[in-house]
Order: structure tokens, then C-alpha cells, then sequence
């Protein structure tokens, strides 16, 4: 199982990586994107949506079904990465690198993971 040391991890399988400007960039753990199986549709929110931690964002549809996104992050939505639009398969192919929303705002205390605390809770493999 890929997990970045630098990221933080949610409970809820989503990987969080503080940019330089102050933004923070949101995707799925290689944990979540190999649970789903094939990833065929993304529905990611618009610029300037609000985020409130622990509410679905965003949804992915799968070969097994929907699956919401849920927000770390209370504040807004600053960029989608609109190449999952037309190109999901990419969080199945490089989960870390095909970030979902770029967002500002805080993240509630206690909220993430390190990938040592993340790792703990995932199934023995």
C-alpha cells in the first residue's frame, strides 16, 4: 500500500498535502481507490463551493457503485482538477497525484492522520 509520509490521511480514506501558497489539495488514498475498483465517473464541486468538514463534497462512481468524498477541510473550494472530468481512471492509476479539489479554509483539530496513525486502521493485507 502506497502511503506518502508528507500527506495526511483522513478516516474516511481521503489524503490531504498543504501547498506553499496555503491552499490544500484533496484526493483519494490508494487504500480508497483499490477498495472501489475502477473509477468511471467523477462529480466534483464548483469553484467557491463551501466545505464543512465531515460533509460530502464530491462523489465517484465505480464498477461497484457511488461513493461520497468527504471534506477535512472547513472553508471554500479554490480549483478542481477538471482532467478527472474527462479522465477518472487517473485516481485508479496515480491516486496521489490526481488531487481532487484545491481548497482554503482550516482543518479542525484532531482531523488527520499521519500515514503511520492512517496505516493502523487499514485491514491487515
Amino acid at each position: 500500500m502506497n502511503l506518502p509520509e508528507d500527506f495526511k490521511y483522513t478516516k474516511t480514506h481521503e489524503w490531504v498535502r498543504f501547498l506553499d501558497e496555503g491552499s490544500i489539495e484533496i484526493g483519494l488514498s490508494d487504500y480508497a481507490q483499490s477498495e472501489l475498483g475502477d473509477i468511471v465517473f467523477v462529480n466534483l464541486p464548483q469553484p467557491g463551493d463551501k466545505l464543512t468538514s465531515g460533509a460530502s463534497f464530491a462523489d465517484v462512481e465505480s464498477v461497484k457503485g457511488v461513493s461520497d468524498i468527504f471534506s477535512p477541510l472547513d472553508g471554500a473550494v479554490k480549483e478542481v482538477n477538471e482532467a478527472l472530468l474527462s479522465a477518472p481512471e487517473l485516481i485508479n492509476q496515480s491516486p496521489y497525484e490526481a488531487w481532487l479539489i484545491r481548497g482554503t479554509g482550516t482543518v479542525p483539530e484532531g482531523e488527520l492522520l499521519s500515514a503511520a496513525e492512517y496505516r493502523a486502521l487499514l485491514p491487515e493485507e
